[in-house]
């Protein structure tokens, strides 16, 4: 952006610092776009990132007085902010898929079906799922079941890949044991 753009843009900002609604919707005006562009291409879902992009101007409008134009020119600020708030949502949705896998992990591990051969494997299953050690039965559902890489759970987890590796190949080893014994 050029200079006169960075001046525009700081006088602006301070506006709204100072409640005026019109500065906002002049801000939105000029900034909108890029912003979007920086939010979709972390979060990869117009719906969103639209949402999203909603969210930033209103922190925007809570944070305007926190802007130093001497700390450095506003597009960065308000980007920064964009950010922020697009990783936030990417973890909101992580933890949702998070809390929806350790609801329901043993419906996905083993169909329902109609036979009571169906019902013992189910079973069988659910017992020798509850004698794996949480996080490697955690590692195993979310792996096995909703694709998750071992790079994912390895941040899930703050632990190593390799670790992660390692409970996985453990996990299955315990598992297959338990169910071959059943």
């Amino acid at each position: 952006m050029e200079a006169s753009d960075d001046a525009d843009l700081a006088r602006l900002i301070g506006s709204v610092a100072e409640g005026d609604r019109n500065a906002l919707r002049a801000l939105y005006a000029a900034t909108a776009p890029k912003l979007l562009g920086i939010i979709l291409r972390i979060v990869q879902d117009r719906g969103a990132a639209e949402d999203a992009l909603q969210e930033v101007f209103v922190r925007i409008w809570q944070r305007a007085g926190s802007y130093d134009p001497d700390g450095g020119t506003p597009f960065p600020w308000i980007a920064a902010i964009a950010r922020h708030k697009a990783i936030d949502r990417l973890r909101q949705e992580k933890a949702a898929r998070l809390t929806q896998a350790e609801e329901g992990w043993l419906e996905r591990l083993a169909d329902l079906g109609d036979g009571e051969a169906d019902l013992a494997r189910r079973d069988a299953l659910a017992h020798c799922l509850d004698a794996v050690e949480p996080a490697q039965r955690d590692c195993l559902v979310l792996a096995y079941c909703e694709g998750w890489s071992r790079e994912e759970l390895a941040a899930r987890h703050d632990r190593p890949v390799n670790t992660i590796k390692t409970w996985l190949r453990r996990g299955l080893t315990s598992l297959r044991g338990c169910l071959e014994a059943a």
